[in-house]
């Protein structure tokens, strides 16, 4: 039986050409063994009929704030009772502003302000509109307040731009509203996570780093905050946002990100470790900027500390996962970082195939621990790491069957 059977999704539609999307969403979601209700705003009705959404649903479809079937003509307090998740796609500026705002002149913006459901948003504009100060804000205000954003993606869009501001395919969203029905697989542990490279500084104006972007830590992070971890994520400088109800502690250089690991680690029950630390650190700082004086220069690295060995090395430590990137041989070089380490778990993927691993926000990973292993297709980061959740839940629980409940 799916984890979502008898769970029940209000779908909002709003007037975006991303609506025509909408009734492949109802189907998606009824797939995966949810009951939908749909309301449409007035704008949203232009782009799809109620007719359309009633059909796929099996619902009646929603329009009208007072709505004079509904008890005591009061539909919105029914929805906002009934939902037990209220999902917003496409998710126009104009709605995600009046979110922000508090403003409840139509059916939809007074569900959401009356509901206790959780909020999830797929926005859906122009890439001009998502990149707005005045959408960033109101963006910023509601993950504040816990509204999860599905996307945007990015891409062509109908007005002819290329950008950010793609509503999410029907499948990707479904697929994580669904995921939050997958919660409390790690109800009641703390996990640590590392994420992105680190900064080795030569001078004050340089430092040798590699090409990670953070995205499958911090995607790793919150798939187990997801999973109702209490989570903490080390993270090395990033432009990501960070995952809602996450702590997040910045570092620069491996050796910060070490003492910073092992300063917390006694508190935590599993340490997953997606960070590409700098193996090698210059051996001299300069204070002052190296200057251009030969055609060449030699320079003497030093080892950094090796975190993820320290961490396996612990006497009653974490459940410890480690991740491998490699550019060929990645079972033997993987299982071997695995038995070589005494690691519980590792993840590897294969660099240099174009549109995954470093920057992209995509990867297939390879999944690897004592007699199993399993094999995770190329798909979006935020899906990879619900599913090595998973994964790492079921090996978690195998290991400490006490704790399981």
């Amino acid at each position: 039986m799916s984890a979502s059977t008898n769970k029940r999704v209000v779908l909002a539609v709003t007037g975006g050409i991303a609506a025509y999307k909408s009734p492949d969403v109802v189907r998606r979601l009824r797939e995966r063994g949810f009951e939908v209700r749909a309301v449409m705003t007035r704008a949203a009705r232009e782009f799809v009929t109620p007719l359309t959404l009633q059909a796929v649903s099996g619902n009646p479809v929603h329009t009208a704030l007072l709505d004079e079937n509904a008890e005591a003509a009061m539909g919105h307090i029914e929805l906002a009772r009934w939902a037990d998740t209220v999902l917003i796609a496409p998710a126009t500026a104009d709605c995600l502003a009046k979110l922000a705002h508090g403003i409840a002149d139509d059916l939809l913006s007074t569900l959401c302000l009356a509901t206790t459901a959780p909020l999830m948003a797929a926005p859906a504009m122009n890439q001009q509109m998502w990149e707005a100060p005045a959408t960033r804000a109101n963006v910023a205000l509601l993950r504040e307040r816990g509204v999860e954003f599905l996307g945007p993606g990015e891409g062509s869009q109908a007005c002819g731009e290329v950008g950010p501001g793609r509503m999410l395919e029907p499948v990707d969203i479904a697929n994580r509203v669904a995921s939050r029905y997958n919660q409390d697989r790690l109800g009641g542990l703390s996990v640590m996570v590392t994420a992105g490279a680190t900064r080795e500084a030569l001078d004050p104006v340089r430092f040798i780093t590699n090409y990670s972007s953070g995205k499958m830590g911090y995607a790793v992070a919150a798939a187990a905050a997801e999973a109702s971890a209490q989570v903490t994520l080390v993270s090395g400088p990033t432009a990501l946002d960070g995952p809602f109800g996450v702590e997040r502690v910045f570092v620069n250089s491996a050796r910060e990100m070490f003492d910073a690991v092992m300063g917390r680690i006694r508190d935590n029950d599993i340490f997953v470790a997606a960070a590409a630390v700098s193996d090698y650190a210059p051996k001299k700082y300069a204070d002052q900027k190296i200057k251009k004086d030969e055609d060449t220069m030699t320079l003497a690295l030093v080892r950094t500390p090796d975190i993820l060995a320290e961490v396996a090395a612990l006497d009653d430590g974490p459940f410890t996962v480690g991740f491998a990137a490699e550019t060929h041989d990645v079972e033997r070089y993987a299982r071997g970082k695995l038995s070589n380490k005494a690691l519980d778990m590792i993840a590897a993927n294969h660099v240099g195939i174009p549109g995954t691993g470093f920057g992209s926000d995509d990867n297939a990973l390879s999944v690897y621990w004592a007699g199993g292993a399993e094999e995770l297709e190329l798909a979006p980061k935020t899906q990879l790491a619900r599913q090595l959740i998973g994964i790492l839940a079921d090996r978690y629980r195998e290991k400490h069957p006490a704790q399981d409940t």
